[in-house]
């Protein structure tokens, strides 16, 4: 069988369904790689960005549910827990910067976690937005599963955090780079922290994609970040909800 062949069949596997959407979402990823490499690496090309535009684009004019398209592709969402576990990789090759930094991470994470929930809400208050919204809103610099586990928990739609988190990522892993270039931050240490505080998983691989010191402290920030915040904002949201 000659290459051609095998990758017509190859094809032809993929495109059964329910395996159109897994070959969807990896032709959706690549061409955001392409577009990512064509525009020079600039962090405004995000990749995921652009395959989140492709892959919605597809969706509506298919008229294809989330739930049927989620049926095929979620063979990539269950790749999620490896790839998390694989964060520990730059984080063991880093452990003395981390050793070194311990003060420095624990002020950051409690500072980046706070100001996060707190601008957040205050954000939605400002909107007029009800209870359930702004419980939605509270976890959104958390990684998806648990802000959505910590929406549900105090009132929220998971839903609707899923939503927000993923935007959130996507606006840190887009205009993180820039925002910290204008701040003039150039330790990587202070910018895998910025990243994973604030834009979680996806930032994450943004700053392993620039340099492996940052994303291992990014992988690290994101991991504390989740940690502190299903810690601490169901007390917290007690207090809030009842004042």
């Amino acid at each position: 069988m000659s290459d051609g062949d095998g990758l017509a069949a190859l094809w032809v596997y993929l495109a059964a369904d329910p395996l159109a959407a897994l070959a969807a979402t990896l032709l959706a990823w690549l061409a955001g790689l392409k577009a990512h490499t064509a525009a020079r690496g600039s962090p405004l090309v995000n990749p995921v960005l652009v395959a989140v535009v492709i892959l919605a684009g597809l969706l509506l004019a298919a008229g294809i549910s989330y739930a049927e398209y989620f049926a095929g592709a979620q063979f990539v969402h269950f790749l999620l827990g490896p790839a998390t576990v694989a964060l520990a990789v730059p984080l063991y090759r880093h452990w003395s910067l981390v050793r070194s930094s311990t003060l420095a991470i624990l002020f950051s994470m409690l500072v980046g976690s706070a100001f996060a929930v707190a601008a957040a809400l205050a954000l939605g208050v400002a909107f007029g937005a009800p209870m359930a919204v702004l419980a939605s809103l509270a976890p959104k610099s958390v990684t998806t599963p648990v802000a959505m586990g910590i929406a549900e928990r105090i009132g929220g739609l998971p839903s609707l955090t899923a939503v927000v988190v993923i935007l959130s990522g996507i606006a840190g892993a887009t205009l993180g780079t820039v925002t910290l270039n204008l701040a003039r931050v150039r330790d990587w240490r202070a910018r895998g922290l910025a990243m994973g505080t604030a834009a979680h998983g996806i930032g994450t691989a943004r700053a392993l994609s620039v340099n492996e010191t940052a994303g291992a402290f990014s992988g690290l920030a994101m991991a504390l970040n989740a940690l502190a915040t299903a810690l601490a904002l169901p007390l917290l949201w007690r207090l809030f909800a009842s004042g």
